[in-house]
């Protein structure tokens, strides 16, 4: 007898009766304890019942009699009876996954109307033709019921219908006991669906932030996910004090709309927001950008003088971005400005004061700073009274199909555009790990909005860098490993030849060969003169 195990759905348990064996099972748990029999008839009552994926233990029975087995022997024709009768239809057309049914040889059965609502083939095409035929009439790319013939073996590979509808569809062979292949049955779902169903669920994991008025704070792109929703539960604690906030993240992750959130959050929201980078400014500018300076203190000031960033935001919030990069000499002085709420600008004596909240950022670890002597351990205290941990974009990944479609109806407004993203374009992006964060998903839908002529934005017209993006599971079968190592070397090659006849020669193929393999793996064909 063959081992089931309980855990298996009655569909899966199928390939393991045939009308040529004794059609009782033994049924054991994961932990290999025995748990009881399934017979040939709680199977068929499962499928007509249309249980087909509910778990086997609650077909099997504790034990059967010598007779039951000799009866199951004798009803084996019982199998092939089934998949020539009416009822057959009837249980295969009430589910809502398609179904694909051929003989051992690969001859078109059936198909159920769930298959002919998803794929649009009817019966008429397909009846009664082996599926080697109907790849060559292009009615489909490729077969797992033939790769279930070849190998014996269940298949799952992604098809597609007539050169455009992606589906998945997963093959399991039913044999016999000399291992030859009775039927194929194929279950087959739209991959469009599935990806739709999965952004459904991943966007009830959001919640977007009740924020005040966009326009007011520039805060409309807030999305919180699962690993940002504490930070922002946090800011809305903090922002009620005067605290010192420290933001660590990479560069692009947020930091900034977290300040924003904050001063918006708190009693300085109808005062100034003033934000300045500590790494865009030559450092020996910084010092007179912050504190501003008396007439004619270095050369090429303005002769009456200037208002320093750090007084023009009093009584509001000043955020300094990259304060790792801040020289040292300038971090005394912002020392006594968080100690005592004071400083003087360049070239006076005279000591001012002012009402600010000051939050910092930075990419880098000031901790390690503070160890190499580069950071003043005694600022690093004083401006890490509350720390916010920013996660990189990978590691939010639920917030990437809501942030492409937030950034996509900006620009869209802004361009007087019309584009939308399809969902496997959207799939495709959530594989990508995005280096830049946020800043490079905007600059990316920003980039597709204005340089794509058409308005579907498709996986084929995403950057060459883009092309090399992949799903993060193994692949399944060679077919789908021998594609993306296609996928790679093309989109490297063409990151390091530019065209596609030079691509084409370094890879040894003609530039036909090349751009016919691009369409077929949906990568951007650039138009070349």
């Amino acid at each position: 007898m063959n081992y089931l195990r309980a855990s298996m759905t009655v569909e899966e348990a199928v390939a393991h009766f045939s009308p040529d064996r004794n059609e009782v099972q033994e049924v054991y748990s994961e932990t290999d304890e025995f748990i009881g029999y399934l017979t040939v008839e709680a199977i068929a009552h499962a499928i007509h019942c249309g249980e087909l994926t509910r778990p086997i233990r609650e077909f099997v029975v504790p034990e059967v009699s010598l007779p039951d087995q000799e009866r199951q022997a004798s009803s084996q024709a019982q199998l092939h009876a089934f998949f020539q009768s009416p009822t057959c239809q009837i249980v295969f057309n009430a589910l809502y996954d398609g179904v694909y049914i051929t003989d051992g040889a690969g001859i078109t059965l059936f198909i159920n109307q769930a298959y002919q609502r998803i794929t649009g083939i009817s019966e008429q095409e397909v009846i009664g033709v082996h599926m080697g035929n109907l790849i060559k009439q292009g009615i489909i790319s490729v077969s797992a019921s033939l790769e279930t013939i070849r190998t014996k073996r269940p298949a799952t590979l992604i098809q597609t219908i007539r050169n455009s509808r992606k589906i998945i569809v997963s093959a399991t062979p039913v044999l016999s006991a000399a291992n030859e292949i009775l039927y194929i049955i194929s279950s087959v779902r739209d991959i469009t669906e599935l990806i739709r169903l999965k952004h459904e669920l991943d966007s009830q994991k959001l919640l977007r932030s009740d924020l005040p008025q966009a326009d007011q704070t520039g805060l409309e792109n807030v999305v919180l996910g699962t690993a940002t929703r504490s930070l922002f539960r946090l800011a809305d604690k903090v922002a009620k004090t005067d605290a010192k906030v420290l933001l660590q993240g990479e560069t692009g992750a947020g930091k900034s709309m977290i300040a924003k959130y904050i001063h918006a959050r708190s009693a300085r929201s109808s005062e100034i927001f003033m934000e300045l980078n500590c790494a865009a400014i030559p450092g020996h500018l910084v010092e007179a950008e912050l504190f501003g300076y008396e007439p004619g203190s270095f050369t090429g000031a303005l002769k009456q003088g200037k208002i320093g960033i750090l007084e023009s935001a009093h009584r509001g919030t000043l955020f300094l971005d990259e304060i790792g990069d801040l020289p040292l000499e300038l971090q005394v002085k912002l020392l006594k400005v968080v100690e005592e709420n004071q400083f003087m600008r360049v070239g006076s004596t005279e000591m001012r004061h002012v009402d600010v909240r000051i939050i910092t950022a930075t990419h880098r670890d000031l901790a390690t700073l503070v160890r190499q002597g580069l950071f003043r351990e005694d600022l690093y205290y004083r401006l890490n009274i509350v720390t916010f941990e920013v996660p990189p974009l990978r590691q939010r990944r639920e917030e990437i199909v809501p942030l492409l479609e937030t950034y996509l109806e900006k620009f869209n407004e802004k361009y007087n555009e019309q584009k939308k993203m399809t969902l496997e374009c959207y799939e495709w992006l959530t594989n990508y790990d995005w280096p830049g964060n946020i800043r490079e998903l905007a600059n990316l839908v920003e980039r597709l909005v204005v340089t794509t002529y058409h308005d579907t934005i498709d996986v084929g017209d995403l950057p060459g860098f883009l092309q090399q993006v992949l799903p993060r599971r193994e692949p399944t079968s060679l077919r789908e490993a021998v594609a993306r190592l296609e996928r790679m070397m093309i989109a490297e090659a063409l990151q390091n030849h530019k065209t596609t006849r030079a691509a084409a020669e370094a890879l040894e193929i003609s530039q036909s060969a090349l751009v016919q393999k691009m369409k077929k793996l949906q990568m951007r064909v650039e138009n070349e003169s």
